[in-house]
């Protein structure tokens, strides 16, 4: 039997509602929950932008009403909308704006260059060119361009190329002469200026420098950065993502100042978290970081700490780390340390098992970003310490054929394990680092499953999982890393209606399909977007 309850509306008529009538009612789907009491439905009704019900179409009589839309599935397959866990956003909706210079469009220096002298003959002398996605190991010359490569393309404009890794940029002459670098300027701590060996002069190549850029080298401007917000948005729900996890080093209180006024005007409508620099993290108690759009909409989800071995030395050091750790953990956040190889990996494992010491706190979730060498051992440790690790699948990928040839084998054989760091009881996340890689959450989970690259070698296949557990490093683990279990990542009722509608069941198809599985639909807030 239907509840009914009497309320008045703005005329003070009371008027009669039944609570399980629905806005939105998705039918005759493959619907995957996620939820171990009730794994497959085909209906999932919703109301008020949260799952009502969970069931069966033949519920379908209990929950429409005369307004209410239903939408047949044809036994497309329904999960909980995409989370990425570790993703640039500002990064991602500026190289919106860049030039594309991966290894599909360009395979030469020389190609570079032309494609610089393209933009010149254009752009007004003095406006920057900004390019994204070289990468020299697909490149005919095996080597990074310099300064006087770039010049040859154009001395009248200052030129930027960043490295598909974001960890390497290349200036020419008159870009080198605005951001100050000169035979004279020091390396920023953790970061490297490369030099002619005999002259000592900076050959534009630099590396670990974004940061110092990025303070520099001017943005886009305010119109042009709420279309590329706006289009990066459009981009990322048309994948499926309805939250993102901003992972930058650089947020600060000015750039939750634009994810608020992005989400205010409607131009940012996936859900954002956004961790704070440590910089800024310092300060948080001064500075006013509230908002009204809802803790579900924007808020903060930890402290990034960049932690790295760019010069040779463990940048900060480990006694710098501890007490970094440590003041974030004692102030209730959860920390995020950037670290790929062993070393570093085994180097934050010490600083946030000193501060547990130091002031034991049970579920902290402290996160490790990218965790990208790991040994058994290792592994172990990250589980006894209740660390999580927010992966990237995507990387084997678009990265397999270079990881091959370049990474050694004592690293290969621990490359990504994410089947390992499963088994030894470490819960793993996945994003995309967008735009490292592009973001699409289908390559990521069909990498996940398969380990193929993009080419079709293997890269350690015995790190395969199962297709659900790929989903579930996009959906619920993902939620699980913010605390948010209780309201998004898997498909039950009272959680937020985030959804995502797929071409195809990645559990039923071979894996090579897998990436070819489209998004359909996706609904945000109970709303189709």
């Amino acid at each position: 039997m239907q509840a009914y309850f009497q309320v008045k509306d703005k005329n003070s008529k009371i008027v009669t509602k039944n609570p399980s009538i629905s806005d939105l009612i998705l039918v005759k789907a493959n619907i995957i929950t996620l939820e171990p009491a009730r794994p497959r439905a085909s209906l999932v009704a919703i109301r008020n932008g949260k799952v009502l019900h969970v069931g069966d179409t033949s519920d379908l009589k209990e929950f429409r009403g005369s307004k209410s839309r239903v939408i047949d599935c044809h036994g497309k397959t329904v999960l909980p909308g995409f989370n990425d866990a570790h993703c640039h956003f500002f990064a991602f909706a500026e190289s919106l704006t860049s030039c594309n210079f991966s290894p599909k469009e360009l395979h030469s220096i020389s190609d570079i260059q032309e494609n610089i002298r393209k933009f010149a003959h254009v752009l007004p002398p003095g406006k920057w060119i900004k390019t994204r996605a070289y990468d020299e190991f697909y490149l005919k010359e095996k080597r990074h361009p310099t300064c006087w490569d770039l010049d040859k393309a154009t001395s009248i404009h200052p030129v930027k190329l960043t490295h598909r890794s974001g960890n390497v940029h290349v200036l020419n002459s008159p870009a080198m002469a605005i951001v100050g670098i000169s035979n004279e300027t020091p390396e920023p701590p953790g970061a490297i200026i490369d030099r002619e060996l005999s002259t000592g002069e900076p050959n534009g190549v630099l590396f670990g420098m974004g940061p110092y850029l990025s303070r520099i080298v001017p943005s886009m401007n305010i119109d042009d950065q709420n279309h590329w917000v706006k289009q990066a948005d459009q981009q990322l729900l048309s994948l499926g993502i309805t939250s993102i996890q901003d992972a930058s080093s650089q947020n600060d209180i000015n750039r939750w100042k634009l994810f608020q006024q992005w989400k205010t005007s409607g131009d940012l409508l996936c859900r954002v978290k956004m961790m704070l620099g440590f910089e800024a993290f310092k300060s948080y108690r001064e500075i006013d970081f509230s908002h009204t759009l809802g803790k579900d909409q924007l808020g903060i989800c930890g402290v990034k700490i960049l932690l790295n071995k760019t010069t040779g030395r463990l940048h900060p050091s480990q006694s710098e780390l501890n007490e970094m750790v440590l003041e974030i953990h004692k102030s209730g956040f959860q920390v995020a340390i950037h670290a790929i190889e062993e070393p570093d990996v085994e180097a934050a494992c010490s600083a946030i098992e000193y501060a547990l010491r130091k002031s034991h706190r049970s579920d902290h979730r402290h996160r490790i970003e990218h965790c990208s060498v790991c040994p058994p051992h290792l592994a172990k440790r990250l589980a006894s310490l209740g660390i999580t690790v927010a992966t990237q699948p995507s990387f084997i990928y678009y990265n397999g054929d270079r990881y091959l040839r370049t990474v050694s084998s004592r690293q290969f054989r621990h490359l990504y394990p994410v089947a390992s760091l499963l088994k030894n009881g470490v819960e793993v996340l996945a994003g995309s680092d967008c735009p490292v890689v592009p973001p699409n959450p289908m390559i990521g989970i069909y990498s996940a499953v398969s380990r193929i690259s993009e080419t079709g070698e293997n890269v350690l296949p015995e790190e395969r999982i199962p297709p659900l557990e790929a989903m579930r490093m996009y959906t619920e683990y993902a939620a699980r890393a913010n605390f948010e279990e209780t309201i998004k990542g898997t498909i039950i009722q009272g959680k937020l209606a985030d959804l995502v509608v797929l071409s195809g069941d990645p559990t039923k198809v071979p894996a090579e399909e897998i990436k070819d599985i489209r998004v359909e639909m996706t609904i945000l807030n109970g709303e189709v977007v």
